[in-house]
């Protein structure tokens, strides 16, 4: 059987890369896109937000990129106007976000991915940091 993920990745992103080996870590290799080499079109980009349950601002990124130079923090600014910005500038799309066949899900922290898997932890699993989030019978530590 076959088990379809997609990650939009940025491999220089900590979350990111923590969330990529949880995937692996349930003995899954997804589909990585890297979203600053290949962006998201317009379309799929609204199409996520929509199956996520996200705004256009839930998934702004402010740390590192030009968010605050474009001013993307006014109020004012229309849902249509941050999508622009997203896709002039895609380092303001906030990442990873996963896609599965339970769901898609902006996975910050990245430990939220556990809950779109298709397929338990095969393992332990520790963050790059040393921060324990699987135990070693696979189960999510609290």
């Amino acid at each position: 059987m076959s088990i379809d993920v997609v990650i939009y990745h940025n491999p220089a992103c900590g979350t990111s890369r923590n969330t990529l080996a949880m995937i692996r870590n349930a003995g899954i290799e997804p589909h990585v896109v890297e979203y600053l080499k290949t962006s998201p079109s317009r379309t799929l980009l609204l199409q996520l937000m929509k199956r996520a349950g996200l705004k256009p601002r839930d998934l702004l990124r402010q740390k590192g990129t030009p968010y605050a130079e474009l001013e993307l923090g006014n109020v004012m600014l229309t849902d249509e106007q941050l999508v622009d910005a997203m896709m002039q500038h895609p380092i303001l799309i906030n990442r990873p976000l996963v896609i599965t066949e339970l769901g898609v899900k902006l996975c910050r922290p990245s430990e939220t991915v556990l809950d779109i898997l298709p397929q338990p932890q095969q393992g332990a699993f520790s963050k790059e940091d040393g921060e324990m989030v699987v135990d070693a019978e696979g189960h999510r530590v609290a």
